[in-house]
């Protein structure tokens, strides 16, 4: 396969919705694969031979800030303290999501009042997604990740006062 038809391919994919393109011709295989993060992988496999392309673009690591309410009710972010309150933690590795979709308002914003039971967000997993429920009444006092960010099993996502 020549290059000039995997750039091709691959400019397909960026600019389509789908998220993985994998095509076979004869022996020769290639699969391009995008995530919504914005990493880009890119795989030729040639028969019998190890990958012998495969450019990588990652982003840098973003690191998650805490959203805390003042007195005055203004957000100040820090992004090392975890305020004092009961802690609700990641059940799964995957991707946070604060709302049910990119256009849509956010389950709870700092300060708002929630019910055991009541949606937080949702862990993107293995391309499920789960929502994750308060186990307890109070109200938001702090959001400890971002929007689209990699969680960790038992990773802090809410405190709750």
């Amino acid at each position: 396969m020549d290059l000039r038809k995997l750039k091709k391919l691959i400019e397909l994919v960026e600019e389509s919705s789908i998220a993985e393109l994998e095509i076979t011709e004869g022996e020769e295989k290639v699969r391009i694969s995008k995530s919504g993060s914005g990493v880009q992988n890119y795989a030729f496999m040639p028969p019998g031979m190890q990958p012998v392309m495969s450019p990588v673009q990652q982003q840098a690591p973003t690191t998650g800030s805490v959203e805390t309410a003042n007195a005055n009710g203004s957000l100040a972010a820090d992004k090392n303290a975890i305020p004092d309150g009961h802690i609700v933690k990641s059940p799964m590795v995957g991707t946070f999501y604060r709302a049910a979709s990119p256009g849509a308002s956010a389950f709870v914003e700092v300060g708002h009042r929630v019910k055991a039971g009541d949606t937080l967000c949702i862990i993107e997993a293995m391309k499920l997604l789960n929502e994750i429920e308060a186990d307890k009444d109070g109200v938001i006092k702090a959001i400890l990740l971002e929007n689209g960010q990699p969680v960790e099993y038992g990773e802090p996502l809410f405190v709750i006062q």
